[in-house]
């Protein structure tokens, strides 16, 4: 039998062991959602980029063109909101099978350039090419922060109440009827819309960048049992959450009875909700909290809390601890 490779995270450890000494000082590599390079008089530079391959990443005949050039350019803006960057910039690289035609293109185009007006994010270049193996599609995207106001995911502080900016679980419960089910009531279409459509929270994250009562942040790509735990691994902090305070929709709490799935294992597992994920000054959460809904019309949820000790997080059903062990998505 061959060797298998490592888990993810070992994997880009060995990548970061190998290539850190390559990079200067001052700018920023592997370990948070963007790389940050400075430009000089306090700007920075943020670079992200993601890659879809159909099959992993994808479904390509359960997703509209459309829909699969939207969430090629969301998955790569929320990871710019994420630093409170602005994105300023995308380039595009896709490998098409023969199969492909030019009406699916132009519709993924569409899909891609309708995100890009709404944010006013040009698409400058990149590569095409063709593929035996499958779709696959990656983008990067470029932006800029103040080196004052970039947030980064080892900033989180003990007595920090640890938020999230929407609802957990919808893509992952989307997914799970993309591949368990073949008929969908209305409200089960409404959430594998989540899962193809998610929403990036640009001007959300960029005004967080600005809060100086907002210490870490990231964005919910492969769940909160996972992302948190990166938060809490470069801050060397420790995480309470409590199960009944995690956000739900409505949708996807009914969808999980009628179907007899677990909603709070999707809320805390599930990946690809593109929330932002963040820690703030516990006294300063109230006012925080005003302030974004009066900005944004909507407010964010306190799930728990950053506590002092060996990061880990200590999951809470109604005031009391219980033996649960979530964990989110990884790649390989």
């Amino acid at each position: 039998m061959p060797e298998k490779l490592p888990g993810e995270f070992e994997f880009i450890r060995n990548i970061n062991r190998l290539f850190l000494p390559l990079v200067p000082s001052g700018t920023e590599g592997i370990g948070d959602d963007c790389a940050v390079i400075p430009l000089g008089n306090g700007e920075l530079l943020t670079v992200t980029t993601d890659m879809l391959v159909e099959g992993t990443h994808f479904l390509r005949h359960r997703i509209t063109a459309f829909e699969l050039g939207f969430k090629s350019l969301a998955v790569n803006l929320s990871d710019a909101a994420a630093m409170g960057a602005t994105p300023a910039a995308s380039f595009l690289s896709i490998a098409l099978p023969a199969d492909i035609a030019p009406a699916w293109a132009e519709g993924f185009l569409h899909g891609y350039k309708s995100l890009s007006e709404e944010f006013g994010v040009p698409l400058l270049g990149g590569d095409t090419t063709s593929s035996q193996t499958g779709l696959t599609v990656n983008v990067t995207v470029l932006g800029k922060v103040s080196a004052r106001e970039i947030k980064r995911r080892n900033a989180a502080r003990a007595g920090d109440a640890v938020c999230v900016t929407g609802v957990l679980g919808d893509s992952a419960v989307g997914l799970k009827l993309l591949t368990e089910a073949t008929e969908y009531a209305k409200e089960e279409h409404k959430l594998i819309r989540m899962h193809h459509t998610p929403k990036p929270w640009v001007k959300e994250g960029a005004w967080l960048g600005t809060q100086e009562a907002v210490h870490a942040m990231m964005d919910v790509s492969d769940g909160i049992a996972s992302d948190l735990r990166h938060i809490l691994n470069a801050s060397g902090v420790g995480a309470r959450i409590e199960l009944s305070r995690l956000p739900l929709s409505p949708e996807m709490t009914k969808v999980c009875r009628e179907r007899g799935w677990n909603p709070e294992r999707a809320a805390a597992e599930g990946g690809e909700d593109y929330v932002l994920l963040f820690t703030a000054d516990a006294e300063e959460c109230n006012g925080l909290q005003k302030d974004f809904q009066a900005r944004f019309g909507a407010g964010f949820t306190v799930i728990g809390e950053i506590a002092a000790g060996k990061p880990g997080i200590e999951w809470y059903r109604n005031g009391i601890r219980v033996p649960e062990d979530f964990r989110g998505y990884e790649h390989f």
